[in-house]
């Protein structure tokens, strides 16, 4: 199977590295040190005290890579735009494309939605072009319940958690889903599909649409964060707003934030992603977290004056050190 993972960060060179293990032909679209990492060192991968390196065939140009079978899509949120712009020299009509991205996606009312399926998210993707560029009906949802970091320009280092959850928009278990879940299960991932990638999607949003921007404008790593009342007082209000959003377009979640929190608390004191890209200097994902949980309060008519708070403190730090 041809393999181009579109985004070699943290997360993108994990997955791929376990792919060209499963025997996958694996590029990459990299630019810079990245790209010059990736002609002379291969795709390397630290797992415990054991390194893994992998030849992948690297270019800056999606034309010089051509048709894939697979196009894993692990960019941050505010990067897609580009992606978008490039991607179509990789596309061929049964093209899957898998987005291993954090946040609410573009096509996340595919499929889904009961009357509010088919809306087009304006946060995520303000004037259709994404939708446009990758169409819906290559997308293959993914959700990640891993944390992986940067040792330098393709080299990856993962530090825990190994599953993915993977699903049609549709909420169809088709074959090509099963037979991308048997490849990543090859490679190594704990893999599971769902009946509805959107559910999953949301969950996962639920935990970390708070502490990803407290944790990026103070500079605190998750226990602490959690260990000072008010402020999880402040993340777990804004959870509740969440929560209701979340009931009204079919995603009910019975747990309180609290249980949430605890499920957070026995991950440790951990950077989140979000503090990892301010300490690097890149832009925040915070539309695809914050933003459009503030679009759907909008469309759903749940009042979000917790939400708002959140993405007005945090839009506002990432603006004034140039993130957003």
């Amino acid at each position: 199977m041809k393999v181009c993972i579109y985004g070699a960060g943290a997360i993108g060179g994990w997955i791929g590295v376990k792919l060209a293990r499963a025997g996958c032909e694996v590029s990459v679209v990299a630019r810079g040190a990245t790209l010059d990492a990736l002609r002379t060192q291969g795709l390397r991968l630290q797992e415990g005290e054991a390194t893994h390196a992998v030849p992948v065939k690297a270019s800056s140009s999606p034309t010089e890579l051509g048709v894939q079978d697979l196009i894993v899509v692990a960019v941050k949120a505010p990067a897609l735009a580009e992606v978008a712009k490039a991607i179509a020299p990789l596309l061929g009509p049964d093209t899957m494309v898998l987005t291993a991205m954090n946040g609410v996606p573009w096509w996340f009312f595919q499929g889904f939605g009961g009357s509010f399926a088919g809306t087009a998210l304006k946060a995520v993707d303000p004037d259709g072009s994404i939708a446009r560029a990758i169409p819906a009906e290559h997308v293959i949802g993914c959700v990640v319940h891993a944390s992986c970091s940067l040792n330098g320009p393709g080299h990856v280092k993962h530090h825990f958690g190994n599953k993915l959850i993977l699903g049609e928009p549709s909420g169809v278990k088709s074959e090509r889903v099963q037979q991308l879940a048997a490849l990543l299960t090859k490679g190594g991932h704990e893999v599971e599909i769902s009946e509805q990638i959107q559910k999953d999607t949301w969950y996962k949003l639920w935990g970390n649409m708070t502490v990803n921007p407290v944790s990026a404008m103070t500079g605190a790593t998750t226990d602490l964060i959690l260990n000072d009342d008010l402020v999880r007082g402040f993340i777990s209000a804004v959870m509740l707003e969440a929560r209701e959003i979340g009931g009204r377009i079919g995603i009910p979640i019975a747990q309180q934030p609290e249980d949430r929190h605890q499920v957070t608390r026995k991950l440790g004191a951990f950077k989140t992603s979000m503090l990892q890209d301010v300490e690097a200097g890149k832009p925040v994902e915070l539309d695809a977290l914050v933003t459009v949980v503030k679009e759907l309060g909008e469309f759903t008519q749940v009042p979000t004056p917790f939400t708002d708070a959140l993405l007005g403190l945090s839009r506002l730090h990432a603006r004034v050190h140039g993130l957003y």
